[in-house]
């Protein structure tokens, strides 16, 4: 492996967040890395004084690939690619338009397969680590977020195959966080749960609670530690927890207790009574 001094790293939705602060991070300790963003020129961009943001549409197969080649063409190789871009819909199944279900699996799902198939070539043959932040909402479904978990329902397989394609020529491995302090909080859309909707009340109850779980959440740095020491690490295995101690502990208990009692456990946690939405 490379002197990390010299590793060179994509992190993918850099401009804040999660994906800032594994890019702030691991530009400190002497990576060059490359940061991604839609829109890299507006002002909630920060920290680009560590690393150099350019601008990538995760929805583009073009822009992917454009950026993909500019790195390769500077430096010769990329050594790592963290797939951190991502966007939160919110909403009742029943009410969230299709539309907006489709862009929240491209962004999320699809976004990181066109990012991981571009780096995949270079990778293949110099070798190289790609991360994918994935969520606890991966591996629970979240009342009111269906279409956010599938997309990250999505990653823990598509980690998996990926995986057993590669075998040893490209390491990979799937991040799970809890609920940390980031400005997705206030970036998520939500759709329906117009007033005296069958939704209405345990919508947004629930989405209210999950936002004061966020504001109240981890520091991004814990995940950025953990992408360093990831990338460092000579092995790895397919999957990482990192967040709150309680919703990790609420991850062992799942698979403990039977399934009704525990999507009653998180109903009651969200507010989100047993008969919502039936009709009156």
């Amino acid at each position: 492996m490379n002197d990390k001094r010299k590793r060179v790293v994509i992190v993918t939705g850099a401009s804040s967040g999660l994906g800032n602060a594994c890019a702030t991070h691991l530009a400190k300790k002497g990576f060059v890395v490359y940061g991604t963003s839609r829109r890299p020129d507006e002002k909630n961009r920060r920290a680009d004084e560590f690393f150099e943001l350019v601008r990538m549409d995760a929805t583009d197969d073009d822009s992917v690939t454009s950026v993909v080649d500019y790195v390769l063409a500077k430096d010769g190789r990329i050594d790592a690619l963290l797939c951190c871009a991502g966007i939160g819909i919110a909403g009742a199944v029943e009410e969230v338009p299709i539309v907006e279900a489709a862009r929240q699996m491209d962004v999320n799902f699809l976004g990181v397969a066109r990012a991981v198939r571009a780096v995949l070539p270079s990778m293949r043959v110099n070798g190289g680590t790609v991360l994918v932040l994935g969520s606890m909402a991966g591996l629970v479904g979240v009342p009111f977020q269906a279409y956010y978990a599938a997309s990250k329902f999505a990653l823990e397989g598509f980690v998996d195959s990926l995986r057993m394609e590669v075998g040893g020529a490209v390491r990979v491995a799937l991040i799970e966080p809890g609920d940390f302090r980031t400005g997705f909080t206030a970036a998520r859309e939500v759709f329906g749960l117009a007033e005296g909707g069958p939704y209405s009340e345990a919508g947004r109850r629930a989405i209210g609670g999950m936002e004061r779980s966020e504001r109240e959440g981890s520091d991004p740095v814990i995940v950025a530690r953990l992408a360093l020491k990831l990338l460092d690490a000579r092995r790895l295995r397919a999957r990482y927890s990192v967040g709150p101690w309680g919703q990790r502990l609420a991850m062992a208990l799942r698979r403990a207790l039977p399934r009704r009692i525990f999507e009653l456990i998180l109903m009651a946690y969200y507010g989100v009574p047993a008969r919502n939405g039936a009709s009156k």
